[in-house]
This record gives structure tokens, sequence and C-alpha cells, in this order.
């Protein structure tokens, strides 16, 4: 399963999934409240003309983000649940296809050039979808030869990356959805990508445990490779100012790289457990680790200490 259910929209503020709770963790508080059930009935709140917002039931979340006030989860049955953090209910919520294995695979909330915020989902049908969180029209939907298990927006939202059931990487268009390059080098399928605040560089993680790393000004190769322990890399995150990349393995295993060693300096979270998810709260001073094991479940805090450039852990 992919597994990316925790984000972090501050220092202080967590969402994660549990079972069908959406969940939001205050470590300042220590507390946390559900926000939102989806083993009952998703309604949506916003009722426009043409949309194609319906009522869900007995949703199983398989993937989410949070970012600029909007929640995006995706489901088991290809579904798209939005949710803006400081409104009550839910802003959009469909099934966006019948197929019967349709998993959403990932999602992600960027702008576009022209500053409009969206929301775009891959799928298990080979489909990357698009949505305009305006109005929640769908702007695009582009169809690849394989299972999409994975698309991220440059930060500049003009590229695409997309990963999935293929040993190749492709960069897309974001407009058109026309490929214009092919990424080669990993082994297996893909699951994670993210892309360095600055634009230039994208990570890319596989099954063959390696995440590789390419400078989209010359995609003829990838400029290093950073190996995991044991298990596919499932999820990939930069910290804001770009210092560090976070990579999870499916359990057990976070490797937090310093991007200004060259790649070449990493620390490693040894944990016990299915990993649920990785984030950096957006000051980079945080990174959140959840813990999906139905024994050690737990959500882990790791504090950045500058002086001396590592991460101290603090459990809770």
């Amino acid at each position: 399963m992919l597994r990316n259910l925790l984000w972090a929209t501050s220092k202080h503020d967590v969402y994660l999934m549990q079972n069908y709770s959406l969940m939001h963790w205050s470590s300042l508080l220590r507390r946390g409240k559900e926000v939102l059930n989806v083993a009952k009935p998703v309604v949506p709140t916003l009722k426009q003309t043409g949309s194609l917002s319906h009522s869900l039931s007995r949703v199983q979340i398989s993937t989410m983000a949070a970012k600029d006030n909007l929640i995006a989860a995706g489901g088991f049955q290809g579904e798209l649940i939005c949710k803006f953090v400081n409104r009550p209910g839910v802003a959009f919520c469909t099934r966006v296809t019948s197929d019967e294995n349709a998993i959403t695979n990932a999602v992600d909330i960027y702008h576009s050039p022209s500053g409009s915020l969206r929301v775009m989902m891959a799928n298990n049908d080979c489909r990357v979808r698009v949505f305009d969180v305006g109005n929640f029209a769908c702007l695009n939907d582009f169809t690849f030869d394989w299972s999409v298990n994975n698309a991220s927006a440059s930060p500049d939202g003009k590229l695409l990356a997309i990963l999935g059931d293929s040993s190749e990487c492709l960069i897309a268009d974001a407009q058109s959805g026309k490929v214009t390059s092919s990424l080669e080098g990993h082994l297996d399928y893909s699951f994670a990508s993210a892309w360095h605040p600055n634009g230039v560089v994208l990570a890319t993680g596989n099954q063959d445990t390696t995440c590789r790393l390419w400078d989209i000004r010359n995609m003829s190769e990838s400029f290093g490779v950073i190996k995991g322990n044991m298990g596919a890399i499932r999820a990939l995150r930069f910290t804001s100012d770009g210092r560090f990349l976070a990579m999870a393995e499916p359990a057990d295993f976070v490797h937090v790289i310093d991007t200004e060693s060259g790649y070449e300096h990493c620390q490693e979270i040894d944990m016990f457990g299915e990993i649920a998810g990785i984030s950096f709260s957006p000051d980079s001073e945080a990174l959140f680790v959840g813990v999906a094991d139905r024994t050690y479940g737990s959500l882990l805090e790791f504090n950045r200490r500058r002086h001396l450039h590592y991460l101290d852990s603090i459990f809770f």
C-alpha cells in the first residue's frame, strides 16, 4: 500500500489519518481531535451547477496532502475529498472512475503559473487528473501507458513528474500533458517524487530501494543515487529551504540527507513499524513521521538543531 497519510501545515499542526478518521494533532497542546470521519457519508457543501461533486460513503483513504488551507485525500475506489482547513464540512468530493482497480495513489496540491490553486490526483487507471480549487472543475485528464503511482508538480507549476508501474519516470508539460523527457536509470516500479524548492532538482523513489536525483537541465542520467536499507522508497520530502531531503522506506527506516553535502551525509532514523507518512513543517524546523503499526502506532516529532546541523528526536 502506498502510504502518504500525514502532513504538517505548521510546526504545531499535523493532519493524519487514523482508520476512518482524519485527525488534527497539536504538538503545542499535545492534543488531537477528529476533523473528519469518512466512515460516515461524506456530503459536499459546495453545490455548483455542473459540478462533479457528489456524496460518498465509507471511504477508505489511501493518500492525502495538506497545503494552503486545503486538505485533499484520495480513496481506494478512485475517490477525491477536498476540505478547507478553516471551514466546516467537505467542500468537494467525487469518485472519478468506476474502474474496480482505481485506487488514488497520490494527491498533490500546487499553484499553476498564474497562481491558481490546483489539486492533482494519480490513479491506478493510468490517469492523472487536475482540478481547479476555485470551482473544483476538472481541468485536465491525462492518460499514460501504465498505472500512475505518483505525480508531483514543479515549484513553478509548469512541469509534472509522472511515475508508476514502469522503470522510466516521465516529465510532462503541466498544461498539455505532453511528455517532454523520460528519465531512465531505475530498475523497477517507482512510488515517490519530490522537487527541490529551487525547481532544478527532482528526487524519485523506486522499488529498487534507491532514490535517484535528477537535474532537469540535463536529464540524460541521474547525478546521484541514494540507497535505502531494505525496502522500496515510498515517500520523499524536501524541507522548504532545500537543506534536507527525507526518504522513507515502507517500514522501520527514514533517512534524512543533507543536500549541502552533495547528498553524501545522512542521518538514519531507525524505528519499528510501518511508516504511514513523513512531512517537514513549512518552516523546516520539524520532521513528523507517522507509524501505522497496530501495536506501536504513533506520531514521532524530530526537531532541527541548527548549531549541530542534525535532527534531534522528541518522542511522545
